[in-house]
């Protein structure tokens, strides 16, 4: 495996709290008095004070809680990655193993903490956005406010894809971070990171925007990430910090921190933050609907570089996203776009690489209107189009659950299992208008798998849905694998998409 992250920078001769600038002495000096000489400035009067103290009481300690039977302590997801680490910050000191599990106990004395993170406050009300991960396959969580109040949150809606999350607890007059624009953030800004690491609470530390539409697949050995257009940060964070607040010296908020880039599970240099302008868009739809609203623009393509720009004859321009296919009911095709033209910006934004278009993209919603400019024959065009949903269509998008299948399940009787030689299956029964009956399904039809996995339960079955429904490919679609009381065997494809 290839090891990443282990860059030494030694710099030496620096004075601290000084700013250096430089020119060059000129004019008849011999050579050996010609030299660069350095002006000491005094630094600028840099205050964090302000932007900590009316920050600090917005950000909120989330502590998640589930049964051990409903804690997959297993799961092959993209935060398990060692050299990757997303801050969960298990009170196991990081060690997820499941434990031996214990006699059953009753409602939350069967529970146990699972997980650590950080949220912040958005509305007075209590509405509260933090990371998926942070609150993903909790049966509880608890919140406590930098007051130490303790209330219990519940989850508003999700977004696995872009790993956001917002929650709301029942409180009134809360202290609230303004949103920043992160599009405004320069490279070199000063910024703080709040929040709670390692269960330590109100924890602010500082740095700098090292880099902004970071992608970071490359440091996870090409493991797509949901989104691919993070703040870099040298700011430090550790297990706890997830889901905090990253903020600018007027104290509002530009980003949600992530993730770290780490061999060891704390920091070691770097941390990754999702912007503000991902953040405002995702919770304001989860508030609104549920679900995100996701406009898609319908193309394939490649990043323009030297060598692709030469080889297809490019001259106009040096980077850009070089289509190579569109999508039939797409803004792309709307649009006129063709393979082999280059889109240079959307809205007049730049798209000099898939992060920053990724970052553009999850700023709308179907039914937007925007102009795509691009690159043919070497002469700019600008077209305008309107953004589709992976439809083909500009219908809002209502959250779904388990319940749309139209059905109630209930278990295989052992004489039927005998008589179908079968070892399990889950019946289906109460069939009602759904997506089962949709597709074609009737009443007493058993289920033997479901996208090839094995299915014993009602649980099963809402697992593998919320698995297909939270999926970011582009078809949701349950392929199912049954049978009938009379034998007969039969296979259906249920479309999950709205």
């Amino acid at each position: 495996m290839k090891i990443i992250g282990k860059i030494t920078l030694l710099l030496a001769g620096v004075a601290v709290g000084a700013v250096a600038t430089a020119s060059v002495v000129s004019g008849n000096a011999s050579s050996a008095d010609e030299f660069l000489t350095v002006a000491q400035h005094p630094a600028l009067n840099t205050d964090f004070t302000k932007a900590a103290e009316s920050t600090i009481n917005g950000v909120v300690s989330i502590k998640s809680f589930a049964s051990p039977r409903g804690y997959n302590s297993n799961r092959n997801d993209m935060f398990s990655d060692p050299f990757f680490e997303f801050f969960f910050g298990s009170p196991n000191g990081g060690n997820r193993r499941q434990q031996p599990r214990q006699q059953q106990k009753s409602d939350e004395e069967s529970q146990r903490q699972t997980g650590l993170g950080s949220g912040v406050i958005i509305s007075t009300d209590g509405h509260i956005v933090t990371n998926n991960h942070v609150i993903d396959g909790a049966d509880r969580l608890e919140i406590t406010l930098n007051d130490n109040r303790t209330f219990n949150a519940t989850v508003i809606g999700a977004d696995p894809s872009t790993d956001l999350a917002l929650i709301k607890i029942d409180a009134e007059d809360l202290p609230v971070i303004p949103m920043g624009d992160s599009d405004a953030l320069k490279i070199g800004e000063w910024v703080l990171a709040v929040g709670n690491p390692f269960g330590l609470t109100s924890t602010v530390t500082t740095g700098i925007v090292s880099a902004k539409a970071r992608s970071i697949s490359s440091a996870t050995n090409g493991r797509r990430m949901g989104i691919e257009s993070y703040i870099q940060t040298d700011a430090a964070v550790n297990p706890g910090n997830s889901g905090g607040a990253l903020v600018n010296l007027n104290g509002e908020l530009v980003g949600i921190n992530t993730a770290i880039y780490s061999q060891t599970g704390n920091y070691a240099g770097y941390s990754f933050a999702i912007p503000t302008s991902i953040v405002k868009k995702i919770a304001t739809d989860l508030k609104q609907f549920g679900t995100v609203q996701r406009a898609l623009l319908g193309v394939t393509f490649t990043e323009l570089d030297s060598k692709l720009a030469k080889e297809k004859g490019i001259t106009k321009v040096n980077d850009g996203l070089y289509v190579h296919s569109v999508s039939d009911r797409s803004a792309a095709m709307e649009a006129g776009l063709k393979e082999g033209d280059v889109i240079t910006a959307i809205n007049g934004t730049a798209t000099h690489n898939s992060s920053q278009l990724q970052e553009l993209m999850n700023q709308f919603r179907p039914g937007d209107k925007i102009t795509i400019t691009f690159i043919r024959d070497n002469k700019a065009h600008t077209v305008n189009a309107t953004l589709y949903n992976s439809q083909g269509n500009t219908k809002i998008t209502q959250a779904s659950t388990v319940n749309n299948l139209g059905c109630a399940f209930k278990k295989v009787s052992a004489e039927t299992l005998r008589q179908l030689h079968i070892s399990s299956g889950l019946q289906v029964t109460g069939l009602k208008d759904g997506k089962f009956k949709d597709a074609g399904i009737k009443d007493g039809f058993i289920i033997l798998d479901i996208n090839n996995a094995r299915v014993n339960s009602a649980e099963d079955v809402e697992k593998i849905y919320n698995s297909i429904v939270k999926s970011t490919d582009y078809d949701h679609v349950m392929f199912i694998t049954g049978i009938y009381p009379t034998g007969k065997k039969v296979y259906y494809a249920v479309d999950l998409s709205d």
